[in-house]
C-alpha cells in the first residue's frame, strides 16, 4: 500500500486580530474516482475485479484507490432513478439488441455515435445480469424472471411498436443499485471519502497528462492536494443550471466545469433533457412508469393529446417529442391551472392515471403514489396530476472515447489526455446522441464506469512495467510503494493550483471585514437559473441566448467578483461551497449558451425557434466547445444505421438483412 505523504503546509492571515490558519494536507492515490453514484463505484469495482489489478495484488503492487464525494455516498442522486434499466431480456416479449440499439440512434435523433450505441445494446443484457448478481432486487414475473415494462422510445421491429424492454425494481431502480454497488464497494474494501468538495483538476499540458486534483475536506476545514497520475471524473449531471429540475440539490455540474476551468472541452453540451412529467412548479420528478404502466396525458379539453404529435407511440414518444408536445399544448391555449399552486397560470396539462389499478399502481408505482400524495396532495387514483416539463438529463459532457479515456479537440484532432477519465451524465461518449432514451442513463452509467474502471487497469499494469523497468535498470528493488512514485516535485500545476486556491479562500475571509455586501451565493444561483430558465427551457432562439449572456456578464458576474465569506470556519462552511458551485454553473451556463448559440437547428431535445428544422443538408456534427467560447465541430460516428435512408419496414428482406448485418 502506498501511503500518504505527511507533508503539511500551513497558510494564515489576520482578519480583525485573529489569526485565520489554513492548512494543506498532501497525499498520493494511484487512482483518485470523483463521485460516488452508479458511474463512480462500477468504475471501482470494474477495477478492483479486473485480471490486471488482481495481478498487480498479487506482485504486492497493489494500487490504492480512493473514491470521494461531495455529499454522503448514499445521498447521491442515481438513488433518485425511478423507473428502470433498459436491456433487450426478452422475458416478457421476443427483443433483440439490435432493436435497443436502432431506437437509442433514432431516438438520439442521429446524433448518437453509433459505435456507442450499438456497445450499450449488445452489453446491456451483461450489466443486468451482474447487477442482479450484485444484489439488486428486481421486480419478477411470477415465474421468477427479471420484470419488464414499457418505455418511451423503446421498440419492437425497428420502430414498429413498443415493447416491454426496462427492468425495474418497482419505482426505485435507483436506489436498488446505488445501495446494492455501494454494498459491493464496502466488501471489496474500497476507500470512500465522504463530504469532500474538489475545486480544481491538475493537467500538466505540456505532457498532455493529469496529476492529481484540489479539494476541500469539509470535515477538517483543510485544503487537500491529492496527488494522482489515474483520475476519473464521474460528478453527474448540471440540473441546478434550471429554475425546474428534477435532480437534487448537489447537481451543479462540478465535474464538467472542472474540465473547462483545467483547459478541456465539453461537447453536445447544449443539449438537456427536459423531462415530460415533473409534478407542476416543483419540478420533482414523476417517473415515465406512470405512463408505462398506463398513464395519459391530457389538455384542458380532456384530451389525450400525445397522438396527434405521435399516432405510433403518443405518451410513450421519446422524451423530447412529449415535451415539445406540452408546450405546444399550452402554447395554444390547452394548458391547464396547477390547482395546489398559487401561481395563477395555465401552464400544465394533466397527467392522467386513474385508469391503472389501484392495487397494482400500489405494487408497480410506490414512489409516484407518494410523492403526488406527499407534494400534490391528490390522489392519483381518482384526481388528475398537473404536470410540465422538468430540466432532467445533460446528454454532453466531458468528451470520452469507449473506454472512458477523455481527450480534446486539437487542430481537428482528438488528443488524449493521459489518465484521465469520465462517466456518467458529466462524460459524453456520444451514446445518447441529442435525446437520451428513458432506461438508457443506468444502464450508460453502470457499463461505462466500468469499461472506465477496466481501462484504468490497463493503464496501471503498463505503468508498473514502465517502472519495474526503470527499477531494474537502476539495480533497486523496493515493493513498499507503489505502482510509481508521486512526488511533489513532478507536480508543478498541482502546487499551483492549492496556492491561487488558499489565496481565494483567504481572500473571501478578509473581504468579510470590511465589506457592506449582502448579496450572497444562494440569491445569485436562484438568478441564474431563472435566466437559464427562460433562455433555454425545452427551447431558445439567439434573442434568448444573448439576451441571457448578457445577463450573466452585466448582473451574475459582477455580483459574484464580491462575494465573501460570513463565517471563518471552514469545517462544513457550506456558504464557501456555495460560491465554488455558483462560480460553475456560471462557467457551465456561459458554455450551454455559446454552443446553442452556433447550432443552426432543431434537434432532439434541443429546439431553436428561429431554426425550427434539423440540418439533413450536412451529416450530423457533434459540437466541442471551451471555457471561452470557441465552438468546434466533429463528425457523429456512422455505422449501420444510414440517418438519410429510412427502414423500409414493408420490406422483410430489407429488415432480415438488417438484423443479420449487424453482429
Amino acid at each position: 500500500m502506498q501511503s500518504n505523504l505527511s507533508q503539511q503546509k500551513e497558510n494564515t492571515t489576520t482578519v480583525k486580530e485573529k489569526t485565520v490558519q489554513i492548512q494543506v494536507e498532501q497525499s498520493s492515490y494511484d487512482v483518485v474516482i470523483i463521485g460516488a453514484g452508479a458511474a463512480g463505484l462500477s468504475a471501482a469495482l470494474g477495477l478492483v475485479k479486473s485480471e490486471e489489478y488482481k495481478t498487480l495484488k498479487s506482485q504486492g503492487k497493489q494500487p490504492k484507490i480512493l473514491v470521494i464525494c461531495k455529499l454522503q455516498a448514499l445521498r447521491s442522486h442515481t438513488g433518485s432513478a425511478e423507473g428502470g434499466i433498459a436491456a433487450s431480456l426478452g422475458n416478457i416479449e421476443k427483443d433483440f439488441w439490435q432493436w435497443h440499439y436502432y431506437d437509442t440512434v433514432h431516438g438520439g435523433d442521429w446524433l448518437s455515435d453509433q459505435d456507442a450505441a450499438k456497445m450499450l445494446a449488445k452489453e446491456a443484457r451483461d450489466t443486468v445480469i451482474e447487477l442482479e448478481h450484485f444484489g439488486v432486487a428486481f421486480s419478477r414475473t411470477e415465474d421468477g424472471h427479471i420484470n419488464q415494462r414499457f418505455f418511451g422510445g423503446h421498440t419492437a421491429d425497428f420502430g414498429q411498436q413498443p415493447i416491454r424492454r426496462a427492468a425495474y425494481a418497482a419505482d426505485r431502480i435507483g436506489h436498488q443499485i446505488l445501495y446494492s454497488l455501494w454494498q459491493k464497494c464496502i466488501e471489496e474494501n474500497i476507500k470512500i471519502e465522504e463530504d469532500i468538495y474538489v475545486t480544481d483538476l491538475a493537467i500538466n499540458h505540456k505532457s498532455n497528462s493529469v496529476e492529481g486534483i484540489i479539494a476541500l475536506n469539509e470535515k477538517s476545514g483543510k485544503v487537500e492536494k491529492i496527488c494522482a497520475r489515474n483520475v476519473l471524473i464521474a460528478t453527474g449531471g448540471a440540473g441546478r443550471l434550471f429554475s425546474t429540475t428534477s435532480n437534487s440539490w448537489d447537481l451543479t455540474g462540478d465535474g464538467m466545469s472542472l474540465a473547462l476551468n483545467a483547459g478541456l472541452q465539453l461537447e453536445d453540451i447544449e443539449f438537456i433533457q427536459f423531462h415530460p412529467t415533473g409534478l407542476a412548479h416543483t419540478g420533482i420528478l414523476l417517473s415515465e412508469a406512470a405512463r408505462g404502466e398506463g398513464g395519459v396525458l391530457r389538455n384542458c379539453k380532456n384530451e389525450a393529446f400525445m397522438k396527434n404529435y405521435d399516432d405510433t407511440h403518443a405518451d410513450l414518444a421519446p422524451r423530447d417529442v412529449v415535451s415539445r408536445s406540452i408546450v405546444s399544448e399550452i402554447d395554444a391555449l390547452r394548458g391547464v391551472e396547477d390547482t395546489t399552486s398559487s401561481i395563477d397560470r395555465k401552464d400544465c396539462v394533466w397527467l392522467d392515471m386513474t385508469r391503472i389499478e389501484k392495487q397494482h399502481m400500489l405494487s408497480a408505482l410506490p414512489q409516484v403514489v407518494e410523492t403526488i400524495e406527499k407534494y400534490a396532495h391528490l390522489d392519483p387514483s381518482k384526481d388528475l396530476i398537473p404536470i410540465r416539463p422538468t430540466a432532467h438529463y445533460t446528454m454532453g459532457g466531458i468528451p470520452i472515447s469507449l473506454n472512458g479515456q477523455v481527450y480534446k479537440l486539437v487542430n481537428n484532432k482528438k488528443q488524449r489526455i493521459i489518465g484521465l477519465y469520465a462517466a456518467g451524465e458529466c462524460a459524453c461518449s456520444g451514446v445518447h446522441g441529442a435525446n437520451r432514451l428513458g432506461g438508457n442513463s443506468l444502464l450508460d452509467a453502470c457499463l461505462f464506469g466500468k469499461l472506465s474502471g477496466k481501462s484504468i487497469a490497463k493503464e496501471l499494469k503498463e505503468q508498473s512495467q514502465e517502472k519495474s523497468q526503470e527499477k531494474h535498470e537502476e539495480h533497486i528493488v523496493d515493493t513498499s510503494k507503489n505502482v510509481y512514485d508521486s512526488t511533489p516535485n513532478t507536480f508543478e500545476n498541482l502546487d499551483k493550483l492549492s496556492e491561487n486556491r488558499v489565496q481565494e479562500i483567504i481572500g473571501l475571509i478578509q473581504n468579510t471585514s470590511t465589506s457592506s455586501n449582502t448579496t450572497n451565493p444562494y440569491n445569485l444561483l436562484e438568478k441564474l437559473e431563472n435566466i437559464m430558465e427562460n433562455a433555454a427551457a425545452v427551447r431558445c432562439s439567439e434573442n434568448t441566448l444573448k439576451d441571457a449572456l448578457q445577463k450573466i456578464d452585466t448582473i451574475i458576474i459582477p455580483q459574484a467578483k464580491i462575494l465573501v465569506l460570513h463565517s471563518q470556519n471552514l469545517v462544513f462552511n457550506q456558504e464557501l461551497i456555495a460560491i465554488w458551485e455558483l462560480q460553475n454553473m456560471i462557467t457551465l451556463a456561459k458554455s450551454v449558451l455559446q454552443a446553442s448559440l452556433a447550432r443552426h437547428e432543431s434537434r432532439g431535445a434541443f429546439t431553436r425557434l428561429d431554426y425550427p428544422k434539423r440540418n439533413n443538408n450536412q451529416n450530423p456534427q457533434h459540437s466541442i466547445v471551451d471555457s471561452s467560447g470557441e465552438v468546434q465541430n466533429i463528425p457523429v460516428i456512422i455505422v449501420d444505421f444510414d440517418p438519410n435512408k429510412p427502414i423500409n419496414h414493408q420490406n422483410k428482406d430489407e429488415i432480415n438483412k438488417i438484423m443479420t448485418k449487424i453482429d
